[in-house]
């Protein structure tokens, strides 16, 4: 149930971060970095293990790179625009250094 639950809240972290990373720039993509990183940090601090902060980033990317592509009438959630790369790319920084720091 804690798999489950760590995906659960990875795919949210990805859904929350694909609304709020164009809003008020760059305050709205700098929250987006804070609340992923202390959000996937805490999966591993309240269920205890690497392997959920894992999973959970493993949501939260497939999240992110599905936004990143066209939906059924050709609107992309995430654009391509600085802001939009920045997401992609620094949020997986965070990801990374989320999953690495010690719970």
């Amino acid at each position: 149930m804690r798999y489950l639950y760590a995906v659960f809240f990875g795919g949210a972290l990805g859904l929350g971060s694909v609304f709020l990373h164009a809003s008020l720039p760059p305050y709205g993509l700098l929250f987006c970095f804070l609340a992923t990183g202390f959000g996937i940090w805490s999966v591993g601090r309240i269920w205890g293990g690497r392997v959920l902060r894992i999973m959970a980033s493993l949501a939260w990317i497939a999240v992110v790179l599905r936004a990143g592509f066209p939906g059924i009438s050709d609107e992309y959630l995430i654009q391509g625009s600085a802001i939009g790369s920045s997401l992609i790319n620094f949020g997986f920084f965070v990801l990374v250094f989320a999953v690495l720091i010690p719970a």
